[in-house]
C-alpha cells in the first residue's frame, strides 16, 4: 500500500465533498455577472466549508470561524466586483488564503478586546480565574497558517479526487479499495467481511490506486 496516498477520511465524508475542483477559473469568470445566481452559490458551496475548517484549526470557535466565512465571502466578491483578482496572473489559492486571513486575524483581536473588557470586570479577581490571555491562541500569522492551509487544501484535492474515482470505477471495486485502502483492513478481513479472493483485492487497489493518482494530478495541474 506505500505506493498509494494515504487518505484519512472514509466513505461518509466523500458523501458530502463536492464534485468540482479546489480552483476552477470557468466557475470564478462566472462571477462577474451578478445576476448569475447559481453560480454565485456553487462557488460559495464549493469554497466555504473548506474557509470554515481552517478557521477552526487556527483556534476560533464556531461562531468565530463562521464569522470568518460571511465576511471572507463578502471581502472576496468585493474584490471580484472591482476586477482586483485575475486568474491569469496569479493563483485563486493565495488570494482566497489572504482573504480569509485577514479575517482570521480580526477574529482574534476581537477576542482579545473582549478578554480586555473583562479582565477590567474582574480587575479585583486572583489572576487564576481571569480570563486566558490571547497568547493562549492559535497564532493564524506567518508560515503555519500557510502550512495549514496547504495540507488542508492538498487533502481537498485527494477528497474530490475520490469523488471522482468513484464514479469511473465499478461500486464492488472501490468498496474493495475503500476497505483495503482508505480504512486500512488487513487482506483477509476484506476477503472475509466482502467475499472476495486475493487477486479481487489486489486488483482493485491498484486498478483504483492508478486512476485516483491520475484525477489528483489532473486537479493540481487545473490549480496551476
Amino acid at each position: 500500500m506505500s505506493d498509494l496516498p494515504k487518505v484519512a477520511e472514509t466513505e461518509e465524508l466523500l458523501k458530502e465533498t463536492s464534485g468540482s475542483p479546489p480552483t476552477r477559473k470557468t466557475l470564478i469568470e462566472k462571477l462577474d455577472n451578478w445576476d448569475d445566481w447559481a453560480s454565485w452559490d456553487e462557488f460559495y458551496r464549493t469554497y466555504s466549508g473548506f474557509v470554515f475548517h481552517v478557521a477552526r484549526k487556527t483556534g476560533l470557535s464556531d461562531d468565530e470561524a463562521n464569522d470568518v466565512v460571511q465576511e471572507t465571502f463578502i471581502g472576496v466578491a468585493k474584490n471580484l466586483q472591482k476586477k482586483k483578482f485575475d486568474t491569469s496572473l496569479g493563483s485563486f489559492k493565495s488570494f482566497l488564503l489572504n482573504q480569509a486571513r485577514w479575517r482570521i486575524l480580526d477574529q482574534f483581536r476581537r477576542r482579545k478586546k473582549q478578554q480586555s473588557r473583562e479582565a477590567n470586570l474582574y480587575a479585583d479577581e486572583t489572576d487564576e480565574r481571569r480570563t486566558a490571555p490571547i497568547e493562549r491562541c492559535a497564532d493564524p500569522n506567518g508560515v503555519a497558517l500557510e502550512k495549514l492551509w496547504e495540507k488542508e487544501w492538498q487533502d481537498k484535492v485527494m477528497d474530490i479526487a475520490l469523488r471522482r474515482v468513484r464514479a469511473l470505477v465499478s461500486p464492488r471495486q472501490f468498496q474493495i479499495f475503500s476497505c483495503y485502502v482508505l480504512k486500512g483492513w488487513s487482506p483477509e478481513r476484506v476477503k472475509k467481511e466482502l467475499g472476495v479472493n486475493a487477486a479481487q483485492v489486489y486488483l482493485a487497489k491498484h486498478r483504483v490506486g492508478r486512476i485516483l493518482k491520475r484525477e489528483a494530478a489532473k486537479l493540481a495541474e487545473a490549480e496551476e
